[in-house]
């Protein structure tokens, strides 16, 4: 019988080899306990989900560098937990000298998804009105790519953000509108 460990190690291989289900797969595995984990250091929901963004992308931005002696979900919180730190650094800085830049990368779009092809089903008014359920972030990354057809690159300039924080904004966008839609 195999272990979680084992699927785990798998689906890290399947991501290293391109496999967007294997990255949505490793984002809905572990969001909620980095979540989760962000929630209670923060005890700041908005804070939370930026950090724990933030942890996905840097995560799958290195997932080469996973080292599979150790669990991801502690690699994973270990980033989380760097993130934080560095966020706190940042926002005194901030508070002394006001200002930030962030660098985009260019990078290619990737295949459409189950929750792309869900998405694209729903009638257009029963989707606005299931799009409006998400927080405006999730709304924003949503219109971006669907309505506005922006590439990943294009939206990463729009809102000011490195490309890998939209990739995985638009992946829990995804999935958390694949769940409203799958509820009605």
């Amino acid at each position: 019988m195999a272990r979680a460990g084992d699927h785990i190690q798998t689906t890290i291989k399947k991501a290293l080899a391109g496999s967007q289900i294997a990255y949505s797969t490793l984002l809905d595995t572990f969001w909620n306990e980095v979540y989760g984990f962000q929630l209670k250091r923060t005890e700041n929901e908005n804070d939370a989900e930026d950090i724990t963004v933030q942890t996905f992308s840097k995560a799958f931005d290195k997932l080469s560098t996973y080292n599979a002696d150790y669990e991801f979900k502690t690699w994973l919180i270990a980033i989380s937990k760097n993130i934080h730190v560095d966020l706190i650094r940042k926002r005194k800085k901030n508070l002394e000298t006001g200002g930030h830049q962030d660098v985009v990368k260019k990078v290619l779009d990737d295949a459409p998804s189950a929750e792309d092809q869900l998405i694209r089903e729903q009638n257009l008014a029963s989707l606005l009105l299931h799009i409006k359920k998400l927080k405006p972030h999730y709304q924003e990354v949503i219109n971006l790519r669907y309505f506005k057809e922006l590439s990943y690159a294009d939206i990463a300039k729009e809102l000011n953000e490195p490309i890998n924080n939209v990739k995985v904004k638009l992946l829990r966008a995804k999935k958390l509108l694949a769940e409203v839609i799958q509820k009605k």
